[in-house]
């Protein structure tokens, strides 16, 4: 495949170079991790790095750039280090790009772009952008800057202005905890969006997903580069995918999570291979009364979250006004003791996820909302009582 510049936008173009750089890749190990490469350039910028055991200059390589919202840029490339080195992905997570002022990640992903460019063998049409949290929202806006963007893994959070879409231009591999405070934009967002999606959900809080979701996320990166003409298409691996696709199907544990695995296999494999008797079950199944039911309940239980927690920010505003603050203060004690409550018991179920990560909304935040000392104790106090960190 023929090198071109590589260009990655983030309120400017930042066009890179295909001539080596006196600081070679050659330079640098090969399957291992190197917590800190600097910036030729710049030396004030640095990425952690991994490069596949068998990297060299012969052939052009995937790329994964990767952000963290606290700029742990091996936190990044850890998660991704093993399939990288089965996939064939270099993988760089940026150690300067944090949450705080966008103009720290705008130098960040100038910075690294042109190192990268300049030191590797980058295929221009396989570059991938991925992010925790905050960093999700930078991968995503430089996605939405660029057009050429083979796809992004969007862990925790989704687009950086919270605008949902319904037709992106680059696939998107997105994941949630179900005890994540932004569960319900993850949530939205797949519910919202038509263009080439994938929504994977752990049990966990806000954090990276599973190893094993973090190399779904890679193999689904696959299929949609064969399915859009990336690269070469390769039954073999595609037959071996929808295989372990089967097997998730088979485990499903409820009615309504295989109707939604069955509608991602078709979703996903759609073009390279036959799924005809996938989509068959799939609408047989969201015709039965039962599987109807709980697929009309996952989505009202994700609305009446979204109500309540509505109407707990209306009532921090109301303790603003002083005719109204001792009363909504006494409503919100009521509904956040009983959400505490229930964050806290000591049986897993689908209510004590939806509690803690309502706890984890009203409480991330709080102090930039509301200026009453009473109510910041009161959360404080049903923070730690719940475990809702």
């Amino acid at each position: 495949m023929t090198r071109r510049p590589l260009r990655v936008v983030a309120a400017v173009v930042v066009t890179l170079a295909t001539r080596a750089m006196p600081v070679l890749a050659q330079d640098l190990p090969r399957g291992t991790i190197i917590d800190d490469v600097k910036c030729a350039a710049d030396p004030t910028q640095s990425y952690a790095l991994y490069l596949p055991s068998t990297y060299s200059r012969d052939r052009v390589w995937n790329l994964l750039i990767a952000f963290h919202p606290a700029a742990r840029g091996r936190a990044m490339v850890e998660k991704y280090q093993a399939a990288a080195e089965q996939y064939g992905y270099i993988v760089a997570g940026s150690n300067t790009s944090r949450n705080g002022p966008w103009a720290v990640s705008i130098a960040s992903v100038r910075a690294m772009s042109a190192d990268l460019g300049q030191r590797f063998a980058i295929d221009a049409d396989r570059v991938y952008l991925t992010g925790m949290s905050g960093g999700a929202r930078v991968a995503l806006q430089v996605a939405l800057g660029n057009s050429n963007i083979a796809g992004v893994i969007a862990s925790s959070a989704g687009y950086p202005d919270n605008r949902p879409r319904t037709s992106m231009r680059f696939p998107i591999f997105a994941t949630a905890g179900t005890d994540d405070f932004n569960y319900l934009e993850m949530r939205q967002l797949d519910r919202t969006l038509t263009s080439a999606h994938h929504l994977a959900i752990f049990n966990g809080g806000h954090t990276l997903p599973p190893d094993a979701i973090a190399l779904e996320a890679i193999e689904w990166m696959e299929l949609e580069a064969m399915r859009s003409g990336r690269r070469t298409r390769d039954d073999v691996l595609v037959e071996r995918l929808f295989a372990k696709r089967q097997r998730l199907v088979a485990e499903a544990t409820s009615s309504a999570a295989t109707v939604h695995l069955l509608d991602a296999t078709v979703a996903d494999f759609n073009g390279l291979r036959s799924v005809s008797a996938e989509a068959a079950r799939a609408a047989d199944m969201s015709r039965q009364p039962e599987v109807k039911k709980a697929l009309a309940r996952e989505r009202a239980d994700d609305d009446a979250e979204r109500r309540v927690l509505s109407d707990i920010f209306d009532l921090e505003g109301g303790l603003r006004d002083g005719n109204r603050r001792a009363a909504s203060l006494i409503r919100l004690r009521d509904q956040l003791s009983r959400c505490a409550r229930t964050a806290s018991g000591e049986v897993d179920s689908p209510e004590r996820s939806q509690a803690r990560r309502m706890l984890r909304v009203v409480t991330s935040g709080a102090s930039e909302r509301v200026d009453d000392p009473q109510y910041l104790q009161l959360l404080e106090e049903l923070r730690r009582g719940a475990g809702a960190r």
